[in-house]
């Protein structure tokens, strides 16, 4: 199998081009100096990671704004602090303030003259929208778990993935899914017979982050720690 062999690069958004972590982090400040104690990030994330995986599924089609908000009022429950409404509707928003990575818009550039472009995210379509200026391309699809009315890991999103990409004339061999999330799309992907290629932003920090753990046996075909790396294989023959 060679990078080479595929025709579409289907792309996680949030954790693979956008920052979330870092978005996420800036947006709890308040909340978590509320708590009057000190939690390091790791242990900021991995609260958000068990909350939102939990109301994800409970909710599978309310907006993700929306669910961001109720994540952040179960935060507040979680560490022993007040809920302020107010708060949690500005972490909903926060969605448009989290940054990309740095090498996120020079390689989709790169990889879009290659390759079909298409985004599978677990987001509403207005927080993708708030994103879009981020990312410096035009995707060749966008589709949001607000479309779908499930959230990854379900394999809906991937079977609605798949069968719109089949009618545009696309087997799945042509197909390749690019994500951090190993929970959220590799296991999905795998369960599906996707190909998948892992994009390690967290190489060599402790924990999972923002994303729940693993199902055990999840695998994937290709691993970089950037996308810049994944433009680079690209352009030297994949």
């Amino acid at each position: 199998m060679k990078l080479s062999d595929f025709k579409v690069l289907t792309f996680d958004c949030y954790g693979t081009l956008i920052d979330w972590e870092s978005g996420i982090l800036t947006a709890l400040r308040p909340l978590v100096r509320r708590t009057g104690v000190t939690l390091d990030g790791g242990t900021i994330l991995g609260c958000f990671a068990a909350e939102e995986s939990q109301q994800q599924a409970a909710t599978p089609d309310m907006p993700y704004a929306a669910l961001l908000s109720v994540v952040h009022a179960r935060l507040a429950r979680v560490w022993g602090v007040a809920e302020d409404v107010a708060e949690n509707a500005r972490f909903g928003a926060s969605i448009a303030d989290w940054p990309a990575f740095p090498d996120t818009v020079e390689a989709l550039r790169a990889l879009g003259a290659r390759y079909r472009l298409v985004i599978l995210s677990n987001v509403d379509r207005d927080g993708f929208r708030a994103s879009a200026a981020r990312l410096g391309v035009t995707f060749d699809a966008i589709y949001t778990a607000q479309d779908i009315g499930s959230y990854k890991p379900d394999p809906r999103n991937f079977t609605y993935l798949m069968e719109r990409l089949a009618a545009d004339g696309f087997d799945k061999s042509d197909v390749l899914h690019v994500a951090q999330s190993l929970f959220h799309d590799h296991a999905p992907a795998n369960a599906i017979g996707l190909a998948s290629c892992w994009i390690d932003r967290r190489h060599g920090a402790a924990g999972w982050g923002a994303t729940a753990p693993p199902p055990p046996g999840v695998r994937y075909d290709f691993r970089f720690e950037s996308l810049a790396d994944l433009a680079e294989a690209v352009r030297a023959g994949g």
